[in-house]
């Protein structure tokens, strides 16, 4: 297995953070991974991506045009990546932010209302969380049980009570 993966939004949605969680659950499950960030200078409220290579082979470069799997949180991005995804690849839009349909008949579109799910359950903040759930249970990229072991890595001990909200936005998205 070698899928790629791109991760975009506006700074401050928690873009990279999901992309690192994906990345982090590779390297649990000891693939290889690769993770790569890009954002503008003005982060927060800017546009943020992140592309993530998991493999079970050495990955030559990690460095990628046409994703496999492409997670969308603004309309910018979406208008920016959704025609990169190979055929026969999947889109995670997040259609409380993006109201457009995507016109490709050769991918699978998700529109998961990810924003408006996460303000409902009292998590608002963690929509990224919710299509990084929706991803897995669409793609089987990862094993869901190498989440919460990715997240206490990831999230400090200072902020512990994080990993439960995570996991239930994860919950959510599944």
């Amino acid at each position: 297995m070698n899928k790629s993966i791109i991760f975009s939004g506006f700074g401050g949605q928690g873009i990279l953070f999901a992309g690192k969680l994906i990345a982090y659950c590779g390297m649990i499950e000891e693939r290889e991974v690769s993770w790569i960030p890009s954002y503008g200078p003005e982060m927060r409220g800017g546009t943020a991506n992140c592309s993530v290579n998991i493999s079970d082979a050495p990955i030559s470069s990690p460095l990628f045009v046409n994703p496999d799997y492409l997670i969308i949180m603004n309309l910018p991005s979406y208008r920016r990546f959704i025609d990169k995804v190979k055929s026969d690849g999947k889109a995670f839009i997040d259609s409380s932010m993006i109201e457009e349909n995507c016109e490709r008949e050769d991918i699978q579109s998700y529109y998961v209302p990810a924003t408006a799910l996460a303000e409902k359950h009292g998590i608002a903040g963690m929509a990224n969380i919710i299509l990084c759930g929706k991803l897995l249970k669409e793609t089987g990229i990862i094993d869901i049980e190498s989440v919460e072991s990715a997240l206490k890595k990831i999230i400090p001990a200072s902020k512990e009570t994080l990993v439960g909200l995570n996991l239930k936005a994860l919950d959510i998205g599944m």
